[in-house]
């Protein structure tokens, strides 16, 4: 019997729980391209230490929890590291664009039913789709 995506749930429900704690403790969303890009541009710098103590927390935490998980997951990513590099900064452009990423809009827009983050969910979904079929079909490069 294939379990593997209870990973896919526990990961859900811990984010869940982080940006609901986020929120009830600074009364802010928990969007991570708000919180970085408050950094990049200054105009986060009145909470410096909270946004970097959350982003070390998105670098150190899995390092933590590398030791202790042992199933080996195959991500099926592309080896093509131009791909990538070019997939992160369409990422980065497309979140200041939207003003929020998945963690902004997605998780706590949805959930806070507004629909400005239920929109730009639903297009991120559309997005995300045209690009596999655009980069993995037609163009082959991932």
């Amino acid at each position: 019997m294939q379990i593997e995506w209870i990973w896919g749930l526990v990961g859900g429900l811990m984010i869940g729980l982080a940006a609901s704690f986020h929120l009830l403790v600074n009364g802010r969303i928990m969007g991570a391209s708000g919180i970085i890009g408050g950094l990049v541009d200054r105009s986060g710098w009145s909470t410096w230490a909270e946004r970097v103590a959350f982003i070390a927390g998105l670098a150190l935490v899995p390092l933590l929890v590398k030791p202790v998980y042992t199933v080996v997951v195959e991500t099926n990513i592309t080896e093509n590291l131009y791909a990538v590099v070019f997939a992160g900064l369409l990422v980065g452009v497309g979140t200041r664009l939207a003003n929020g990423c998945t963690s902004g809009h997605g998780v706590c827009g949805i959930s806070r039913f507004s629909l400005r983050g239920i929109g730009a969910t639903i297009f991120y979904l559309i997005s995300g789709g045209l690009a596999v079929i655009v980069f993995r079909h037609l163009l082959e490069v991932i």
